[in-house]
């Protein structure tokens, strides 16, 4: 460990900062900034500006010195931006909540919500695959997995089409991704 003394010119590990060691507590350092702010840091937090090879012998300065550039300095990073076609852009959404399909579930049973929404999935399905979209998304909500259940028990009847758990950051676990496996034109 890295004895400080008061006076000491020091600067943070993870921050653009440095200033001159005015109190020395157990292991908390505190700076005075060249600004005139009073900052406290943990010893390890810190190192001595005028003399970089304490910190660890085997460590050369030009590595330190690369080091706190980085800290300084970020890494430009680039990006390329993937190209998807105008078809792929699209896709169809259904909100299978019932408050999204009846303006009022007064005088509605379990049963009767639950036929309304595999009614709408399947009719929203079929609507999808005659106009060749290539997925849809069934928003069903995580509840007791009831809906999600009866779902994928009519998704697996049919024989074009794959499906999985909707992307997680844009719907959580509430949704499913349905894929249209298109048949090549000859």
């Amino acid at each position: 460990m890295m004895k400080f003394s008061i006076g000491d010119r020091v600067a943070a590990l993870d921050e653009d900062i440095s200033g001159v060691v005015t109190v020395v507590k157990n292991d908390q350092i505190e700076i005075e900034t060249s600004d005139g702010f009073l900052m406290t840091y943990f010893v390890n937090e810190l190192i001595k500006e005028n003399n970089t090879n304490e910190l660890v012998g085997f460590i050369s300065r030009e590595k330190v010195s690369n080091a706190i550039k980085e800290k300084v300095e970020p890494i430009k990073r680039n990006f390329t931006k993937e190209k998807k076609s105008k078809k792929d852009e699209f896709v169809l959404e259904v909100d299978l909540h019932i408050e999204k399909l009846v303006p009022s579930k007064r005088g509605m049973n379990n049963y009767d919500i639950l036929n309304l929404q595999m009614e709408t999935a399947k009719r929203q399905l079929e609507f999808a695959q005659k106009n060749r979209m290539p997925r849809v998304v069934f928003i069903h909500g995580v509840g007791e997995g009831v809906l999600k259940a009866e779902l994928d028990f009519l998704l697996g009847r049919y024989d074009n089409i794959t499906f999985q758990d909707a992307n997680y950051q844009k719907y959580g676990l509430g949704a499913t991704e349905v894929y249209f496996i298109q048949k090549k034109m000859l």
